[in-house]
């Protein structure tokens, strides 16, 4: 039996700064409070064994050493070890404006009768499926969507019967167990919506661009919007690891970033890549000037997804002026190199799914990345058969049948702004 909507008032707004990477963004490296440090501890595995036995580990990275928490006595103490060699591990934060209210309600998770959507096919999902009258989205079955994020809301009745796996990477791993992926911030359910949103139970909700993929919502930002990499990389291994154990195709969705390039998420990508998933992640917020990109999403092994507006040039998506871009260096020469946008998606105003049950519009690549997320579940689900390569290639083939420098057909190469331009589901 379906469950019946109750029609709620004003709608949350949520609207994200410029200065946000994909979920906002991270940030630059906040430090954490002298009184705990999170470090990566590299050095000989007899004297990184002694290291674990006394302070224990929160991940284990093989050769690029593990990380552990410690108070700042160990600290100081770990910094006179010789035998070692120890760094701090990045946190990095999300930078979010939020407007508005939630109608008195608190964030997290729990069962909301939301209000009907405003529109149940927002711009961004009309415009992928180059339809502006579809009312309904479909396409996904079988693809594993894993957005790595603030979490999600499981119970959003547009959201809740994607959800198949629910897990917070910001715990200690070892207490890793499916259920518990609580977002109270937003972000992350906003992106799932974008992606995997099936219109609720009763087909009148808000659609997502691959609305029968299932979902994993993996939680690696704490509540408060703030990470670290090596959460964020555990929880990547961690996706990859599953699509093996589980037979399944693996995209997983990125709206985070930073402007330095983290070793042990780098790390992650190619492993994740190496095992058959498909990784997109932001390009960032730190636009229009060149060489802003930022990672992951900058790494060769990751899509870099760029943002456009609802607003036309010359016949054609503008790209968002916070958008950050590319090497201009690399211009039109049809290849993807590190720190190179790929492609590019709608970003601007984006209208999905909202923590509280109801729903928000919110800005950035952030909200791009999840557009072509979804077109990969989509696409990927009736070609089972493709490879990760494949896909990404279709995925370019299809950006440069409606590359938005040109219009329709103008397969003019990739450039720093818009990669390859918009692809589309037809």
């Amino acid at each position: 039996m379906k469950k019946k909507r109750i029609l709620g008032s004003a709608v949350l707004s949520l609207a994200m700064g410029v200065s946000m990477f994909a979920t906002g963004a991270f940030g630059a490296g906040v430090q954490e409070s002298q009184d705990t440090y999170r470090v990566l501890v590299k050095g000989p595995s007899a004297e990184q064994a002694k290291v674990k036995e006394q302070y224990g580990k929160r991940w284990d990275f093989g050769k690029q050493g593990f990380t552990t928490e410690v108070n700042s006595k160990q600290y100081q103490a770990l910094l006179k070890n010789k035998n070692i060699e120890i760094s701090q591990v990045e946190q990095y934060t999300i930078d979010a404006r939020v407007e508005g209210n939630s109608n008195g309600k608190g964030k997290g998770d729990y069962t909301a009768q939301a209000s009907y959507p405003s529109d149940q096919t927002p711009w961004g999902i009309q415009a992928i499926y180059n339809d502006n009258y579809i009312q309904a989205t479909s396409g996904g079955d079988g693809i594993k969507v894993a957005v790595l994020d603030t979490g999600i809301n499981r119970n959003h009745i547009d959201l809740t019967d994607n959800v198949e796996q629910c897990k917070d990477f910001t715990q200690s791993y070892s207490s890793l167990v499916n259920g518990s992926c609580t977002d109270r911030q937003g972000h992350g359910t906003h992106v799932a919506g974008t992606a995997v949103a099936n219109g609720g139970y009763d087909g009148a909700g808000v659609y997502g661009v691959a609305p029968d993929a299932e979902l994993w919502g993996y939680k690696v930002l704490g509540d408060n919007g703030s990470g670290y990499s090596d959460d964020i990389a555990g929880a990547i291994r961690h996706a990859a690891d599953e699509g093996v154990r589980t037979g399944s195709k693996v995209v997983i969705s990125l709206s985070l970033g930073s402007s330095g390039k983290d070793s042990m998420i780098a790390s992650a990508v190619d492993y994740a890549y190496s095992k058959g998933a498909l990784v997109v992640a932001a390009a960032g917020n730190s636009g229009p000037s060149a060489n802003t990109i930022g990672y992951p999403g900058a790494l060769t092994n990751a899509i870099a997804v760029a943002s456009l507006d609802n607003t036309f040039v010359n016949g054609t998506h503008k790209v968002s002026d916070f958008s950050s871009r590319g090497n201009p260096y690399t211009d039109g020469d049809y290849y993807i190199q590190e720190r190179d946008v790929e492609v590019s998606a709608p970003g601007g105003g984006i209208y999905s799914t909202a923590v509280d049950g109801n729903y928000a519009t919110m800005s950035g690549t952030s909200m791009a990345t999840p557009h072509i997320s979804g077109l990969a579940a989509k696409l990927w689900s009736s070609n089972k058969y493709w490879s990760n390569s494949q896909l990404r290639y279709e995925i370019q083939r299809r950006a440069k049948l409606y590359d938005i420098k040109g219009g329709t057909g103008a397969a003019t190469g990739d450039d720093y702004a818009s990669g390859f331009g918009f692809p589309r589901v037809r």
